[in-house]
């Protein structure tokens, strides 16, 4: 770095070596001698971790990092390496346009999607050893203060080491092998619409298959009898099942309309590859509401039978994405309720169309009726208390920050209401505060799968209600961004989700995290006197069980243990 060479523009989160070295006068040097500062850029195309020739039940690997520092020499000749340190920078990767006034969405945001690497820098990660100057130096070339260093001791960006994974293939080193059964209610080869005419089918992913949603795509796109397709898609992933149906329904002459949310975080370039592919292919694609984000997950099939209209839908907590759908647990409905279907079909009315929200029959709606129903709900529950009736509340979810509904458990807590929530990631809220929170738990469940699903059960003095959808408690999904959360009326399926998946995330003891008042986690022991109880292998265990018991062929793989839960959380 010099007049000549100025602060070179680093990508955002890329790898980098800040070089402090000594050049010396010489009859072929070009420009003055003495201590420079140099930067190396790692390229972003060569593998993070470096396979080392060893034996084959041993696996030694290298960081690419150590190995660039080890020849940094051999980059600069002539010159003394007086020291190299480790250095990364992470830009703002938000998107900025005006919604309002720009002519076409799709291309403000790939314009936006190509600047991001180039954002503003809002933090520095070092190396612990590098010397203060230097931290000081790239903080004033990167245009920030001393709060925005972050001073690393290990690999700057751990989460290279996840390639182990894909590396390492010792039985005894990883999970055992797992394939998620097809649900009984939908075995290979039925006529999904007889069973869903039949009854609700709930899924539990992705310890039931997710090839059955996919198999309701396709079995909608091949039948002659469907009219239309209409479908939100938030992350799609690389699997091209879910958009082919899609593109299939419409060479087969079925109207398909795709609502594709364009500023899913980090999913924009992939959703927008797709949102071309699908326009091409004839599918009318809309890009929602302006000012929100679209992250509803809903498919509405609209099939002519018997002389009338009749329709299916899949509602759920998870995206349309089989690769995410084997590692995230999810929930599903698939249904044919007259009520579900016709908000549905008129919130993709909102979606595609001019016209104002209506009330919905069943639907929780965000930004329209969601939080306000939520903070009802749970006012009930404390008035419930208060009156000594019956009260619970279960909420699960990935994060609770909303203050007006942490507000509101504050106050069911206080009035007597035993609230229990499983918040895998961000929680705001304190438990068990003397005179606060004394009847609020909060557990986090961390395990082999990423907990994704959002569920809310409410005692209704014993007439419990239990809500599934796609909406965590934070602000962002209550005011600015569409989202569907609706009752699961079934009895059948309703009390399958107290009694087991509720149930078991409660009775986990093997890999929940309980939230202390100061801030802290606690991981739970199994009992002395009693069973180990992980919800995941227990979920896992049962669904084999299910998938035998019907009939089907069982996947090899070994044994989960079987463990006992009550019948009803709590």
């Amino acid at each position: 770095m010099d007049p000549a060479h100025p602060f070179p523009q680093l990508f955002n989160k890329s790898l980098n070596l800040i070089v402090r070295l000594r050049v010396t006068a010489g009859p072929r040097r070009l420009g003055p001698a003495g201590e420079r500062l140099a930067v190396v850029q790692a390229p972003a195309i060569l593998p993070r971790l470096i396979r080392l020739p060893h034996g084959a039940r041993r696996h030694d690997y290298l960081l690419l990092g150590r190995l660039i520092k080890h020849y940094v020499p051999d980059l600069f000749p002539g010159a003394e390496i007086l020291g190299s340190w480790f250095f990364r920078v992470t830009r703002n990767s938000e998107l900025y346009f005006d919604e309002v006034d720009i002519s076409n969405l799709l291309k403000a945001v790939e314009h936006e999607v190509h600047n991001r690497r180039k954002g503003h820098a809002v933090r520095l990660e070092i190396e612990a050893d590098c010397p203060q100057a230097f931290s000081k130096k790239l903080l004033g070339e990167l245009g920030l203060d001393e709060d925005d260093l972050y001073v690393i001791d290990g690999p700057l960006n751990p989460a290279r080491l996840a390639a182990l994974c894909d590396e390492i293939h010792e039985p005894e080193l990883r999970d055992p092998p797992f394939v998620a059964p097809v649900a009984p209610a939908l075995r290979e080869g039925e006529d999904i619409f007889a069973v869903v005419r039949a009854g609700d089918v709930l899924l539990h992913h992705p310890y039931d298959s997710f090839g059955s949603v996919v198999d309701f795509l396709q079995q909608a796109a091949a039948d002659p009898q469907v009219l239309a397709i209409k479908q939100t898609l938030y992350r799609t992933g690389g699997d091209p099942r879910i958009v082919g149906a899609l593109m299939e329904a419409v060479r087969r002459g079925k109207q398909v309309t795709a609502v594709v949310e364009l500023k899913a975080r980090f999913d924009e370039a992939n959703n927008i590859v797709w949102a071309r592919k699908l326009e091409e292919a004839g599918v009318h694609v809309v890009y929602g509401l302006v000012g929100y984000k679209i992250h509803c997950k809903m498919t509405l099939v609209v099939r002519h039978e018997a002389g009338a209209i009749r329709r299916y839908l899949h509602l759920g907590t998870g995206n349309y994405n089989p690769s995410t759908a084997k590692i995230y647990t999810d929930l599903s409905l698939l249904t044919a309720r007259a009520d579900l279907c016709e908000d549905a079909a008129n919130l993709f009315n909102v979606l595609t169309g001019i016209c104002q929200f209506q009330d919905s029959r069943k639907f929780l709606v965000a930004p329209f009726t969601l939080h306000e129903r939520m903070m009802a709900l749970i006012a009930r529950e404390a008035d419930n208390a208060r009156r000594g009736l019956p009260a619970r509340i279960i909420a699960k979810m990935n994060s609770l920050v909303d203050p007006q509904i942490i507000g509101a458990l504050y106050a069911a807590s206080k009035a007597g209401v035993k609230i229990d929530l499983i918040v895998r990631g961000v929680c705001c809220l304190r438990p068990r505060v003397k005179g606060l929170s004394e009847n609020i738990s909060v557990r986090s469940i961390v395990g082999r799968f990423l907990e994704h699903s959002r569920i809310f059960y409410f005692e209704n003095a014993c007439n419990p209600e239990v809500f599934i959808g796609s909406a965590d408690w934070m602000p962002r999904n209550f005011f600015r961004r569409i989202e569907v959360v609706f009752p699961v009326e079934d009895g059948r399926l309703r009390e399958r989700i107290i009694a087991e998946v509720l149930a078991l995330n409660l009775g986990d003891n093997v890999k929940a995290r309980v939230l202390q008042s100061d801030g802290s986690h606690v991981r739970l022991g199994a009992p002395r006197d009693g069973a180990a109880v992980n919800s995941q292998g227990e979920f896992m265990r049962r669904a084999l069980a299910r998938a035998a018991e019907a009939g089907a062929p069982k996947p090899k793989g070994k044994r989960f243990p079987k463990v006992k839960v009550r019948a009803r959380p709590g």
